[in-house]
């Protein structure tokens, strides 16, 4: 571990353990953007973690990042996802715009500003499909018009930039996209569709019909294609993956003082629930071995700096692997966690409460739905060829 990760893991874990844990629930009954946490990322340089050294960001590698997204999953799920979104862009804008003089200094003002980058990749009419868009970029000399109907903008209207992908011009067919920058100031929002779910409240998931306008020099130098499966299929399913670990971790520690609290009420013999605890944590040795593992190879890959890698469909099925195992085994371990605390993770009210976690736990297999997931998984598995 490098001195400078492991002075951005503690402050994460003390931020986590008082800010964000502080606000947690009410960010959740509320259904509101988690203003105080990311205020206090935005005062420690936070949000530019994966920004490079050479523009003044921490320079974290993929597996460190997905740690802190773990770290905060422990704590509310709602802001980390926020906080691995977010990072999900950067890391689009560092991996496909550092050709750009203009994404260059994007960078810096990131690092300085510490803005909050959104994404509005989904789109009315497309089927959830992010390879096809119906919006075209239309181009006026050096600038640009944009205008998108969107059923789903995280966070929009609490971040600075949201990243957009659109046709790359209005004869271009639906799958020739590209992926551009619009500033807020910008930008102009007409709410389509509400946000109020059974968990993930504090995400702010509404749709929008997004104007915006901007310079030419705001589109990433990169085709979209490329965008996704080099960086945001990749980076969006590992950092996932690893909040929702947090997720289920936090769960297991509240069965485990449970079983602790029980003994003490009857230390000459373990509590029946004791079993059930060693059975839940195989679960979560099991999501986490998978998740570190993938972690791992998508780190040696970008080292590797072979593009043409990341096509492969084995890596490509293992990758939505992760998110299906982790979607689903997050159910399984914190609803095995919750029969082992009882009616004291039932109640809100209680220390132990599981509420909220079991009600963000659903949202992880539904929010991208696994069914679509397992479908191209499924046609990949015939074109594959063995030992991919």
């Amino acid at each position: 571990m490098s001195g400078v990760f492991a002075d951005v893991q503690a402050l994460v874990e003390e931020l986590g353990r008082t800010v964000v844990s502080e606000y947690a629930s009410d960010v959740d009954e509320k259904a509101r953007f988690p203003s105080e946490a990311f205020e206090a990322f935005k005062a420690n340089k936070l949000l530019s973690a994966y920004v490079p050294e050479k523009f003044g960001g921490h320079g974290l590698s993929i597996s460190e990042l997905c740690k802190l997204c773990e770290i905060l999953g422990a704590y509310c799920a709602s802001t980390a996802m926020i906080y691995a979104m977010h990072q999900i862009q950067v890391a689009c804008l560092v991996h496909h715009g550092q050709t750009s003089s203009w994404f260059q200094q994007y960078l810096r003002d990131l690092v300085e500003k510490q803005f909050l980058l959104a994404s509005a990749t989904t789109e009315l009419g497309v089927g959830g499909d992010l390879r096809s868009s119906v919006c075209a970029i239309e181009k006026n000399g050096d600038s640009f018009v944009l205008n998108k109907q969107a059923p789903v903008i995280s966070y929009a209207l609490d971040a600075d930039a949201i990243l957009v992908t659109c046709r790359a011009h209005a004869d271009a067919p639906a799958s020739d996209q590209v992926h551009v920058l619009v500033k807020k100031e910008d930008c102009s929002f007409a709410e389509i569709a509400g946000w109020d779910t059974l968990g993930f409240r504090g995400t702010c998931s509404s749709g929008y019909e997004l104007k915006s306008k901007g310079h030419c020099d705001q589109i990433i130098p990169a085709p979209f294609v490329d965008i996704l499966a080099q960086t945001m299929h990749p980076v969006s399913h590992l950092t996932w993956g690893s909040l929702w670990t947090g997720l289920a971790s936090d769960s297991v520690h509240r069965a485990r003082q449970a079983v602790r609290h029980a003994h003490k009420r009857n230390p000459n013999a373990p509590p029946v629930s004791s079993l059930r605890l060693s059975e839940v944590d195989e679960q979560l040795f099991s999501m986490r071995s998978g998740l570190y593992r993938e972690i791992e190879e998508y780190k040696t890959l970008l080292a590797e700096g072979n593009p043409d890698a990341f096509s492969n469909f084995g890596f490509s099925i293992r990758t939505n692997n992760v998110k299906l195992r982790c979607s689903e085994m997050l159910v399984d371990i914190v609803g095995r966690a919750l029969m082992i605390v009882g009616i004291m993770g039932y109640k809100n009210d209680s220390p132990l409460s599981l509420g909220r976690h079991i009600r963000d736990a659903y949202g992880a297999a539904i929010m991208v739905n696994n069914d679509r997931i397992r479908g191209h998984n499924a046609t990949m598995q015939i074109a594959m060829r063995e030992r991919s």
